[in-house]
């Protein structure tokens, strides 16, 4: 009988380890997607300086490059007699609501600004059912949005393009990338608005840079507190 005691003792012991093993892997395995979740996304690198500008909005009213400092935003290029690109960018453009953040700010540069008017975009806009403020429509001088699109963003841009370069439907040529801009006006990534991981890997990237830009925004916010108390 003292024999059998320690034996069952241990039995018991091993098939207890065994239990409290099998349980922690099962643990792992359920919850390590949601910690890879909860751990914030590695920021993507800086790329350079955001180019400044100063443009009209669809509602006219005339927006600094300065305003957007403080949140990310996401920006296109596009103009509206665009029958190609221009639609489904939009259409993923609105898209960016179900996989970023809130605080999701979006910006659409009119390359055809001697078209698209601030009531020709307000239009564009309205046929979208585009309702929020903080996503801008812009437009203003040819020449500065020419230089703001190919020597600040970096991208192509053709708004003469030679005889059959490019369609009736689209007769200017222009990059279909998204552009990511973070709090303190410096580019983040580039993204084909065309392929759902680069969506994606916006989204991720917006996060990211979201996190960021709140950490400065206290700081700043700090400082300037603590200088009205001096």
């Amino acid at each position: 009988m003292s024999e059998r005691t320690p034996r069952s003792l241990r039995t018991v012991l091993l098939w207890g380890f065994l239990i409290a093993a099998i349980l922690a892997v099962l643990v792992t395995a359920v919850m390590t997607p949601v910690w890879r979740e909860a751990k914030p996304p590695e920021p993507p690198p800086e790329l350079g300086q955001a180019p400044d500008f100063r443009l009209l909005n669809r509602d006219g009213r005339q927006v600094d490059s300065a305003e957007l400092l403080g949140s990310p935003w996401v920006a296109d290029f596009i103009f509206t007699r665009c029958a190609l690109s221009c639609p489904r960018m939009t259409e993923r453009m609105m898209a960016l609501e179900k996989l970023a953040p809130r605080g999701l700010r979006r910006v659409s540069f009119s390359v055809d600004p001697e078209y698209d008017s601030p009531q020709v975009l307000q239009l564009y806009a309205d046929s979208w059912g585009i309702t929020d403020p903080d996503w801008l429509f812009l437009t203003g001088d040819k020449e500065s949005v020419r230089r703001l699109v190919t020597e600040g963003f970096k991208l192509g841009l053709d708004d003469e393009p030679p005889p059959g370069a490019a369609s009736p439907d689209e007769p200017i040529l222009h990059s279909t990338r998204f552009v990511l801009v973070d709090g303190t006006g410096v580019v983040r990534g580039y993204y084909d608005a065309f392929r759902p991981e680069e969506l994606n890997r916006l989204a991720r990237d917006f996060r990211a840079v979201a996190a960021e830009s709140s950490k400065v925004g206290f700081r700043l916010d700090s400082e300037r507190q603590g200088h009205n108390h001096q």
